[in-house]
């Protein structure tokens, strides 16, 4: 019995030693991936403050935005460091720097320091509330803060308050994070700084933009700064830290991650002092399709016919803004993006970001894709002659076009803008022959034909412009036969501007494209819903618009043009009172030139130009004039 127990003690003894043994290969034949393990746990990296972004240029290489080195004074936490020692080196920068004090906090966690920790603050029988794990720590402290008087803190010194508040920068965070104490030192304070030789205070370069252009444009290519709290987990998820500067809005937002730099990396000593693993490295330069040439001249030309229109021109009393656009219509590159606002002081203020984000009744400016829906369903005979009128629906106004336009085909019909062919192909839709007084029984899914043809060209569609917060255009949700009359001569849907160049983008190239600020981009969305020939024929028709129709003197005839006017009817609220009491004009063009080989696309968005009122030339003149002094520029261009 006894010889069987010592077989089995041996046994499991050499079944130990055998598991140790095939443990211990195992340990050897893997032991860089324990290495690596090890290291991740004991070693702690952290990252520079920040590395210089990408710059941002036009087209030709010119330099929009820039950076620019500012001084930056951080603390660098010293291990096993003391509070007094910490509360000296303090005092040694406040004889330097001025640092103003925005957090009272600071203020009382310095009282607490100088004053044994307000333990006089609590009383007995607290802390045996707190002995007996009735109350906690947190408890106790947040009774010693709010017992802390205003008077108690009048007590401190000028100079304590300063200590005070930059002992609580040099411990903000974690302890092996750098902290800042300034940003945006002088030579003068950083000099002194490095000639005090104080602990753990050291002097680094921070990146801020500049903009060599100084205000052109400013607002399309967006600001940066601090993490917004709404968007901080967001931040966190990708590896940023709170501290981090990024892009908060437009192009600087957009292409965040291909601008950010990539910061340093840090390893921590033992000792808490810091070695370098990786340099920082300069984010990627952007470089846009805007020719920043182009950008200051529209942005001219808007002031200048802005303020003319209010200083020559009657009936502008409600004329504030106006909108251009530049862009290929062979690519959807965006040239130059504008819109200017006259202020009460006759200032300007760049309100580019509204041709995305503003909307607007465009009128016959669509009619370009309106007059497709007759072409793709074969609602009238191509080049067949007819005569101008009227059409009057059941218990609706009489509608007519802007005066009698005698025999017109599909051509004239948009050389002269006529509303009453418009109404026709529309009234044909619904399957019914024009009489007076009649009722077409409209429905949504004759609405739907139109809108449909219309976001063919990008009309009611986002343009995936590169450029976040792009809105769509306002779908009037009714349905009646008046309004499908309406919407087909762009009178009851509005549109964003760049909606407005997308559509005549999609005339000159059959295709509807992204648009784009970067160079170099090209993403077709879509063909346009019809044939090469009725595509052409659309061409042929908004060429005679600027030939001798309707758009004729809005570009020189020998860039032979493409295009298409409209005005509209919209309304305001001029007391403020959240009624929309005076009815105004709002005046478009879009177009592109030439016709066979396009090189522009121009849109031009002039609203509340006049007013009915007191109707003059000012309907048209600010699209009009407008538009010919930006196209006359663009022709110099072409020619030089």
């Amino acid at each position: 019995m006894k010889k069987k127990k010592r077989i089995l003690s041996y046994s499991l003894i050499s079944i130990f030693f055998l598991i140790i043994l095939i443990r211990l290969f195992f340990i050897v034949q893997n032991k860089d991936s324990y290495e690596n393990l090890l290291k991740k746990k004991t070693d702690i990296t952290v990252y520079g403050m920040s590395a210089p972004r990408g710059r941002i240029l036009d087209t030709n290489g010119k330099v929009l935005v820039d950076n620019i080195g500012i001084n930056t004074i951080y603390y660098n936490k010293i291990k096993n460091i003391k509070v007094s020692e910490e509360l000296s080196i303090a005092k040694i920068l406040g004889s330097i720097v001025d640092i103003e004090n925005k957090d009272i906090n600071d203020l009382k966690k310095y009282w607490l320091i100088k004053n044994d920790d307000g333990k006089n603050l609590i009383t007995e029988e607290e802390y045996q509330l707190l002995e007996k794990r009735k109350i906690n720590s947190n408890d106790i402290k947040t009774k010693k803060y709010e017992r802390i008087t205003e008077d108690m803190l009048n007590e401190l010194s000028i100079e304590e308050k300063e200590i005070a508040t930059i002992y609580s920068l040099m411990n903000n965070g974690l302890s092996y994070e750098k902290k800042l104490i300034l940003n945006n030192a002088s030579e003068e304070i950083c000099a002194k700084i490095v000639e005090s030789n104080i602990p753990g205070i050291t002097v680094e370069m921070n990146w801020n933009r500049i903009y060599l252009y100084d205000d052109v444009a400013k607002s399309i290519l967006g600001r940066i700064g601090s993490i917004p709290k709404e968007e901080k987990n967001a931040y966190l998820e990708k590896g940023y830290e709170l501290t981090d500067i990024v892009g908060l809005s437009y192009l600087e937002k957009e292409y965040e991650d291909s601008l950010k730099g990539e910061k340093a990396v840090y390893k921590v000593n033992r000792d808490n002092t810091l070695t370098l693993i990786k340099e920082a490295q300069k984010g990627n330069d952007l470089v846009l399709s805007i020719d920043i040439d182009v950008q200051m001249k529209v942005e001219e030309i808007l002031k200048e016919k802005i303020s003319l229109g209010k200083k020559d021109y009657p009936n502008t009393e409600y004329y504030q803004e106006s909108y251009a656009l530049v862009s290929n219509p062979l690519t959807g590159e965006i040239i130059a993006i504008s819109g200017q606002r006259l202020n009460s002081d006759g200032s300007f203020t760049d309100v580019a970001v509204n041709n995305i984000t503003n909307t607007f009744t465009v009128g016959s400016a669509v009619k370009g894709a309106t007059i497709a829906v007759g072409y793709k369903y074969n609602l009238f005979n191509v080049g067949e002659y007819i005569t101008d009128s009227c059409v009057k629906l059941y218990l609706v106004p009489e509608k007519c076009s802007h005066k009698r336009l005698g025999r017109i085909n599909d051509l004239d019909a948009l050389a002269q803008s006529s509303n009453y062919f418009q109404f026709l192909i529309a009234i044909n839709l619904t399957g019914n022959k024009y009489h007076p007084n009649m009722v077409l029984n409209a429905t949504k899914e004759h609405f739907d034909i139109y809108r449909n043809m219309l976001e063919s060209f990008g009309l009611g569609a986002l343009t995936n412009i590169d450029l976040p917060g792009e809105v769509l255009g306002i779908k009037g949700e009714k349905v009646a036969d008046d309004l499908l009359l309406n919407l087909s001569i762009g009178q009851y849907d509005t549109y964003t501007p760049v909606e407005v160049l997308q559509y005549v983008n999609s005339v000159a190239s059959g295709q509807r494209l992204a648009l784009s600020l970067k160079k170099g981009e090209l993403e077709v969305l879509n063909d346009v819903d019809l044939n090469k020939e009725q595509i052409e024929r659309i061409r042929l028709g908004m060429n005679k618009v600027l030939l001798e129709g309707t758009g004729k003197g809005y570009v020189k005839k020998e860039l032979n043009p493409v295009g298409k006017t409209g005005t509209s009817e919209t309304f305001i609220d001029t007391n403020n009172d959240n009624i929309l009491d005076t009815a105004t004009i709002t005046s478009t063009f879009a177009g592109y030139f030439p016709f066979d080989n396009p090189q522009y696309s121009v849109v031009v968005i002039t609203p509340n130009v006049s007013h009915n009122n007191g109707k003059s030339d000012t309907m048209y003149f600010g699209a009009r004039r407008i538009t010919n002094d930006i196209t006359s520029y663009l022709q110099e261009k072409l020619n030089n």
